[in-house]
């Protein structure tokens, strides 16, 4: 199945825009409850505003809490920034640490965002457990385990320690693009043959083929037989 999926998405990559650790932390933190979209039509005057850890550490709250309302939850992302700043200057001068242990001590940083920034700011591999891959680990049966700290102990038993950076971001991309929520694209999916929950989508080519998203839509397409 990951054979599959790198076949689907050859180029994976983190969809939050940053240029460094510290912008893709604050990135992850205001991504929670909120489309990636969102948050990268946000972050650049943010991120114009806001340009090292002292910035946050000093933001005024009013200003900061209107950059990212868009984003939603925003004061409680807002007290995570700022406490986030606080803590980076504070403990690690201003730097984002680059270890697991201590990133998961920061403020608005759980496991899931120390692994987004551990492995796409630092290249150090890390599953990543949002939504969209517990629900598709459960989908596929590699584990029937609901919390994601169990989630991702079971999925890392699973496959290379390399591989898990990589492996997540094509989940990610497969349960935004093709094995949606509500209604997987089940007839147009590459992983039909090996999916235990294929069916609970639309089988019909055609109608599969509507509910693909992104901009791999035509290679996804292209590698089911249907033409876009």
């Amino acid at each position: 199945m990951n054979r599959t999926l790198q076949e689907a998405f050859p180029h994976v990559y983190c969809e939050l825009d940053f240029s460094d650790p510290l912008e893709l932390s604050v990135a992850t933190i205001l991504s929670a409850q909120c489309t990636d979209v969102r948050v990268n039509q946000v972050t650049p005057a943010l991120f114009a505003r806001y340009r090292n850890a002292w910035d946050y550490a000093s933001a005024d709250r009013t200003e900061l809490e209107e950059l990212i309302r868009p984003t939603g939850f925003y004061r409680n992302k807002a007290n995570s920034i700022i406490g986030l700043g606080q803590a980076l200057v504070e403990r690690y001068d201003g730097q984002v640490p680059n270890r697991l242990k201590d990133l998961v001590t920061l403020p608005g940083f759980g496991r899931k965002t120390a692994n987004v920034v551990l492995g796409n700011a630092f290249g150090v591999p890390g599953l990543t457990v949002d939504t969209h891959f517990g629900r598709l680990v459960r989908r596929w049966d590699w584990t029937q385990e609901t919390d994601p700290v169990k989630v991702e102990r079971a999925v890392a038993e699973l496959f290379p320690r390399k591989e898990w950076t990589d492996l997540s971001h094509r989940i990610i991309f497969h349960g935004r693009r093709v094995c949606q929520a509500r209604k997987p694209a089940c007839g147009v999916c590459l992983l039909a043959r090996d999916c235990p929950s294929y069916g609970e989508g639309p089988t019909d080519k055609a109608e599969a083929a509507a509910l693909v998203k992104g901009p791999e839509t035509d290679h996804l397409l292209a590698l089911a037989g249907v033409a876009s």
